[in-house]
């Protein structure tokens, strides 16, 4: 669709521009390089014996006869101190996850062993060679039951299961009396696997000549990861170097401590040989983190009008056996009580939440955190509120929506908005999926309907969010590196990580836009410790506002040297002198290249004046944002679907999103990043569901077992964006990473019970798979 573009690149190469990625060449060429292709003389495989039970007390493991020395339990590696990610939210109560099982399993896929051999199938031979004995403990399968009185305590200091609960109190009573329509929905999302196509890998390596730990990993935020070995092995963090080579898809999975990942460093240390791990997809989807597994109580209230006047929302999350370092396990609960509200007015708020503990695996941030199933439990009890009323999912949501003359808003729990126009993307929604026509045929007898669900996302968290919310890691300024190199090529260091986002273009382009360089002539450097500022990552829609802003200002900076320079070497005043195009040049007269200005900086020293700024051409810079509190990005997304009253199968006839992602860096990287978000968004809506058993058995081992949405299941998505920059970033640009994957449950789900709504039937649980549709036709008819 035509987009307008409030800022749009003058060369075609700068921020605004569809500039075709650089890394592609590399990716669609098979010339990528992840850890599975990275292998060194002398490395050793390792293979985990992983606990078949959930939860136990482990009495012991016979080590294979002859094999002693390259089986490893947590006796044999004493120096690893167990992974704690403590939340500074009152009340949170502490786990200890060693990284290999100590006294008890608390999941199945619980590492036990590290077994090492030349190849990975000789290592899981001795795993399969191993003898654990157990005295099996009921385990905790549903978060519902998990303070239930009786229960087995999974942490036994504990007084109960639960890692931390949020309140805002506040007496909702009299809106009964005042109310025209109330409604009460219980809602539950299923826990999901972030299935990327590369799982986790980590190769260990000890340099005994630096005695420094060489650790290449499949992460988000290598320097965090240098943090979390360094406090775990007891070294400085000068002995350890994080590599994060190209690393195939994230989503968050890739943006926490593993415990496998501390035992490889640790084998690596003490048998002074390379040692390394590659996750299988059985181990993914089975015995590492997991997310999204939420229940929902909603009662809300409205007037005759549809304006809300009150809710009260009671979430429980299931937050697994651990806390996963850095995120911390109630991350996902904690944000509930923020974000409820979304983009709507919302006068009056109570909730509570509940991060329970429970025998799964930890979860962790997943693209879009929690705010998937906030969603999802906001819209579609919209959409009730709005049948019981008579009105449309349209009017309901105009009416609530915070109105653009608002902005910049804050709402009553704090949330700061920045910018935008929610009420005109929702008006472009329901206009471009022609819902009149949806009714005709509606009334012809057709089981289709029509779904919305409007959002924002907040972005590029800073410093006082995280600090506000007690995480064990708080972002603070955004560190860029820009020097030009002899030949004048311009790199640019980061911290953050990029893993399919784009950011060696799009960062190019930033450096285009303030100092002319072509993006061909820009190098990105990142993913390795030793050679970039340390920073918290990439996670949270904040790579392009953060590291763009810091790449932005240390390419000013680096340009004020150059204009320095320049103008000595035009014998001109530096109030003369000007940089465009790649060059300073006297205004309206002859110039010199930047190339031409780093060649002489480096190599012909001797064509300077003596009284040349010494700073050089090298520059480190920092970036936050004032405020700090994130960007919001919005959506509106409208879903046509048809349900099969007969087999309950749902097929997504026309999807729309509207988008406002603020200035758009590379609209052509915009649009990728949202159809992604989006066809993950339906997985969450129609799919993907990791279920476990009453002994905590999980069930599906296998991607013909954990349905993922593909190309037939996808529809052509239309995408509109608008554009309303950010009063608060270096561009005006918002975090849209996360955005695509926030709307499908909601607007699928309401599409969903629209047409459904003639049965007076209604689906309430995620995935909507074919057996609840056909459950929920049923409850109807009887």
């Amino acid at each position: 669709m035509n987009r307008p573009h409030s800022h749009a690149s003058k060369t075609g190469k700068g921020v605004g521009a569809s500039l075709r990625r650089k890394e592609d060449a590399r990716f669609l060429h098979g010339r990528g390089r992840y850890v599975g292709d990275i292998a060194v003389p002398g490395m050793l495989e390792v293979a985990f014996l992983r606990s078949p039970v959930a939860h136990a007390r482990l009495l012991g493991v016979t080590k294979p006869a002859g094999a002693q020395d390259r089986v490893f339990l947590a006796a044999d590696l004493p120096e690893i101190a167990p992974i704690r990610a403590v939340s500074a939210l009152p009340g949170f109560r502490v786990s200890e996850q060693t990284a290999l099982a100590t006294g008890k399993v608390r999941h199945v896929g619980e590492a036990i062993a590290a077994c090492l051999a030349s190849s990975r199938a000789e290592a899981e031979d001795l795993a399969a060679a191993c003898e654990p004995e157990f005295e099996v403990l009921p385990a905790i399968s549903d978060m519902l039951t998990a303070r239930a009185p009786g229960v087995p305590l999974i942490h036994e200091h504990w007084a109960e299961n639960v890692f931390l609960e949020t309140r805002r109190e506040e007496d909702l009573s009299d809106l009964d009396a005042v109310a025209a329509a109330k409604v009460t929905r219980v809602l539950r999302t299923s826990r999901q696997s972030m299935a990327p196509i590369e799982g986790r890998g980590v190769l260990a390596e000890w340099d005994t000549r630096l005695e420094q730990l060489v650790v290449t990993t499949a992460s988000q935020q290598p320097h965090v990861s240098k943090t979390g070995i360094a406090e775990a092995l007891g070294l400085d963090e000068g002995q350890v170097r994080v590599i994060a080579p190209d690393v195939g898809g994230g989503f968050g999975y890739k943006a926490i401590l593993l415990p496998e990942e501390l035992v490889c460093c640790a084998l690596a240390m003490r048998l002074q040989r390379p040692v390394r791990w590659l996750e299988d997809r059985l181990e993914q989807l089975t015995a590492n983190a997991n997310c999204r597994e939420h229940h929902y109580i909603v009662t809300a209230w409205a007037d005759r009008e549809g304006r809300l006047l009150g809710c009260d929302v009671d979430a429980t999350v299931d937050s697994g056996a651990y806390s996963s370092y850095p995120f911390s396990a109630c991350l996902e609960a904690a944000q509930i009580g923020s974000i409820f509200p979304g983009p709507y007015i919302l006068p009056r708020f109570r909730y509570h939440t509940l991060s329970a503990c429970t025998n799964k695996p930890p979860i962790l941030p997943y693209r879009g955190v929690a705010r998937p199933g906030v969603c999802y439990a906001m819209e579609t009890t919209l959409d009730a509120l709005a049948r019981q009323l008579g009105l449309s999912a349209e009017a309901i949501r105009a009416v609530n929506l915070v109105p653009k003359e608002a902005m910049p808003y804050r709402n009553l729990v704090g949330k700061h908005f920045d910018s935008g126009d929610y009420k005109e993307a929702l008006r472009r929604a329901v206009a471009l999926v022609d819902v009149p026509k949806v009714r005709a045929r509606q009334a012809k007898g057709e089981c289709v309907g029509v779904g919305l669900a409007s959002f924002c996302e907040q972005g590029a968290h800073g410093t006082s969010v995280y600090h506000g919310w007690g995480m064990p890691m708080v972002p603070g300024f955004e560190q860029a590196q820009a020097r030009f190199t002899p030949d004048g090529v311009l790199e640019l260091r980061v911290g953050l990580h990029s893993h399919g986002q784009g950011l060696e273009t799009t960062l190019a382009q930033v450096a285009h836009e303030i100092l002319g360089v072509d993006p061909a002539r820009v190098r990105l450097v990142h993913g390795d410790t030793a050679l970039t500022p340390y920073s918290t990552g990439t996670w949270g829609s904040r790579a392009m506002v953060m590291a763009g802003g810091a790449v932005a200002e240390a390419c000013r900076q680096l340009g004020e040297r150059a204009l320095t320079i320049g103008a000595a070497l035009l014998q001109a005043e530096r109030g003369e002198v000007e940089l465009a195009g790649g060059t300073v040049r006297r205004r309206g007269g002859a110039g010199i290249a930047l190339e031409e200005i780093a060649r002489t900086w480096y190599r012909r020293p001797q064509n300077l004046p003596a009284d040349v700024d010494r700073g050089g051409l090298d520059v480190t810079a920092g970036y936050r944002p004032d405020p700090d509190t994130g960007t919001h990005s919005y959506a509106c997304h409208a879903v046509v679907a048809r349900v099969d009253v007969e087999t309950g199968a749902v097929t997504l006839e026309d999807y729309v999103v509207v988008e406002d992602g603020g200035v758009l860096v590379n609209p052509m990287i915009v649009d990728g990043q949202v159809l992604g978000g989006t066809a993950q968004g339906i997985g969450t809506a129609l799919y993907e569901e990791m279920p476990y058993d009453a002994q905590g058995q999980p069930l599906a081992g296998t991607l013909a077992d954990y349905l993922l949405p593909g190309a037939t299941e996808v529809p052509d998505i239309r995408l509109d964006h608008m554009e309303t920059p950010s009063p608060w970033t270096r561009f005006g640009q918002k975090g849209i990473g996360e955005s695509g994957a926030i709307g499908p449950a909601g607007a699928i789900l309401n599409a969903i019970n629209d047409a459904l709504a003639p049965l007076g039937a209604e689906v309430f649980d995620l995935p909507a798979t074919p057996a609840r549709v056909l459950a929920a036709i049923e409850a109807a008819r009887r």
